[in-house]
């Protein structure tokens, strides 16, 4: 499945090399405020490469994936990543 079968935005080009499983926007909460957004699916791919390169602490992707939603989701990148 493509960008395009997803009806997403093509000019959101990954950040790095990450799988969309999601076929629908799903909300994600900030695990420590508990307040929620909606997420495309291309940004929740994001979002959980991020997490998962934090753990193993792999800034680099960290970077890039938050660099991506200050872009891409300000207001997800406020309530989840800031």
């Amino acid at each position: 499945m493509n960008q395009l079968e997803l009806n997403l935005d093509p000019t959101r080009k990954l950040p790095f090399g990450c799988k969309v499983i999601d076929k629908e926007p799903k909300e994600v909460a900030n695990p420590y405020s508990g307040e929620t957004v909606l997420l495309e699916p291309d940004a929740i791919a994001v979002y959980d490469t991020i997490k998962g390169a934090e753990l193993f602490e792999q800034y680099d992707l960290v970077r890039k994936g938050l660099d991506w939603f200050k872009e891409h989701e300000p207001k997800a990148y406020m309530v989840l990543l800031d």
